[in-house]
């Protein structure tokens, strides 16, 4: 993401696995490339990404993706306590303030953990990650605690790759993935912050009969050379 807030796709590499290897080969080219330490960079809890990320820009902050750590909060609770929850957490992970939030951290342990252990222990894991964000201007907070903008690129992949059928080496995705990125504008149009449809989803569910609806790297400047 740039200084003025604009979302932009640096870099498409294949990969097998989500492990440290791999991921540190992909942030290391982008190095070699020019990229510097991002001021924020986004990812969701695998641990070889976090790794990689904390070996390859050691001056960055890293920003927990909100969207994962929502969904997987409402999958440890009951439906009939999930709203309740889930605006509880919101309320920290998107507090003003770095110091507000950790008192509203402080707030969803005393209230929930006795009854609640699994989900409060999921709420507290990675804490600091999950409000990192809150180090960036206001305006740059609610696009940059999730990674929304590559989950809809995977999306639209998916679906690019389900109407065309098999496609033979690696060019043909890389190539669709580049182009959902061009046509990102008409995706934007259907944005949605993640966090708030994870919330949706879960006071969906503990309504009486109501439907189970399922509810995600940011680069503070211009693209590498």
């Amino acid at each position: 993401m740039t200084e003025g807030g604009t979302k932009v796709l640096l870099h498409v590499a294949p990969g097998t696995k989500e492990s440290t290897e791999c991921c540190r080969d992909f942030l290391e080219d982008l190095k070699r490339r020019g990229l510097s330490d991002p001021v924020l960079v986004v990812t969701d809890g695998a641990p070889g990404l976090i790794r990689a990320v904390e070996e390859c820009f050691p001056a960055s902050l890293r920003q927990r993706c909100l969207a994962h750590r929502m969904r997987n909060l409402m999958a440890k609770l009951p439906d009939e306590i999930q709203a309740e929850f889930g605006a509880a957490a919101r309320a920290a992970y998107q507090a003003p303030s770095l110091a507000l939030a950790r008192a509203a951290r402080a707030e969803v342990v005393a209230r929930f953990s006795k009854e609640y252990p699994t989900a409060v222990a999921c709420f507290e894991d990675d804490f600091e990650a999950c409000i990192a964000q809150l180090h960036c201007p206001p305006r740059h907070r609610r696009v940059c605690r999730t990674t929304n903008f590559l989950e809809r690129l995977f999306g639209e992949e998916r679906r690019r790759l389900n109407a065309a059928g098999t496609l033979f080496g690696e060019r043909g995705p890389q190539t669709d993935v580049c182009r959902a990125d061009s046509g990102r504008g008409t995706l934007a149009r259907h944005h949605d912050d993640g966090v708030r449809t994870a919330a949706a989803g879960a006071a969906a569910r503990a309504a009486p009969g109501g439907a189970r609806q399922a509810p995600c790297a940011t680069h503070q400047g211009g693209p590498p050379r």
